[in-house]
């Protein structure tokens, strides 16, 4: 089984963190089958989030009977202490337990820092000190504000997308925070769905014996897959390293990563699918692409206002709405063949 341990929490795990945004999608008696299968086999730290609606509520609904037994982090995106307080009182209370291994800031636009005049990284140490969190972490889509982070020595985890398609700068910060024993948990490791090899997937992040990667799971047979990798892990072999190659010259260039927060749209297009269909009709089953609600949903596209709200807001500096015209134009060309 490989393991790793996340900087100097403490936190010793195998390499298949369960990320809880996608039980959002499924209810909770579904959810619980779910989650105790993981437990049951092995997996142990679960990442989720106050903003993933009743995800929390659902993985204290399944799993506080064996939570002593499991690491659990989420996250708050307040951007005043008095919310900051308000969303770990109500994160304890869904998860039904009295304190988070990591209580992370979600995506902020900055790195909170003491003096900053925020309040909020204070807040945070004030919750360590009652107990209610054991370490601090944050969460970013910008690398700079990530960077800034590892450079600080004032978190214990950073959490970012990286996946075999990461830039040298994403790389680079990953050594970075295994230079500061920092530890690194991995979002995006299947990059929001666009990697459809798991084992590649996993190959390629155990490599970096700092890296935890947060699987999104919602389905049995997702699950199954990184169940089987636990005892059977993947090695990058000829064949794994000939998929992540192709992969690598097919998703080159600009392209969205899916993380949403160019949303909400006031022109009602689902930016974070529309803005790389081109790509997820390539490597996803076609057809479900090209039903009725999803024809219906791309032509959205022609509505949209230019109101730049989708550009000012993607941590990765996308021209947004150029990439939906662009993927519009390719999208129409296979529904009319």
């Amino acid at each position: 089984m490989e393991q790793v341990t996340l900087g100097k929490t403490g936190i010793i795990t195998n390499k298949n963190g369960f990320g809880a945004l996608p039980i959002q999608r499924i209810n909770k008696e579904e959810t619980k089958i779910l989650l105790r299968k993981a437990y049951q086999s092995g997996i142990n730290f679960f990442d989720t989030a106050r903003f993933y609606t009743d995800s929390e509520e659902k993985l204290g609904y399944a799993l506080s009977d064996v939570r002593d037994k499991i690491y659990i982090a989420s996250k708050t995106m307040a951007t005043k202490v008095e919310d900051f307080w308000k969303h770990l009182y109500t994160s304890l209370e869904m998860l039904n337990t009295e304190y988070l291994d990591i209580f992370q800031f979600h995506n902020p636009s900055f790195c909170p820092m003491p003096g900053d005049g925020t309040g909020l990284y204070e807040a945070m140490l004030e919750a360590k000190d009652k107990g209610m969190i054991r370490h601090i972490g944050i969460t970013n889509h910008r690398i700079k504000v990530a960077m800034e982070a590892a450079e600080s020595g004032l978190y214990e985890t950073i959490q970012f997308p990286f996946s075999y398609l990461a830039t040298e700068e994403e790389i680079a910060l990953v050594k970075k925070c295994e230079e500061k024993e920092i530890g690194f948990i991995a979002m995006k490791a299947l990059s929001g769905g666009l990697i459809t090899n798991s084992a590649a997937a996993y190959a390629y992040i155990a490599q970096y014996s700092n890296v935890l990667p947060i699987w999104g799971i919602q389905k049995e047979k997702e699950l199954d897959e990184f169940i089987s990798y636990i005892e059977h892990p993947p090695v990058l072999n000829e064949e794994l390293s000939a998929v992540i190659e192709h992969d690598r010259i097919e998703m080159s260039g600009a392209f969205c990563r899916g993380c949403g927060y160019c949303m909400p749209c006031p022109a009602k297009i689902d930016i974070p699918t529309s803005a790389r269909m081109s790509l997820m009709i390539r490597r996803a089953p076609v057809e479900v692409y090209l039903s009725d609600e999803w024809i219906e949903k791309m032509k959205r596209v022609e509505k949209c206002i230019h109101c730049n709200h989708c550009k000012n807001h993607c941590p990765y500096g996308l021209d947004t709405p150029s990439l939906l015209e662009d993927n519009w134009k390719d999208y129409r060309k296979f529904i009319t063949k």
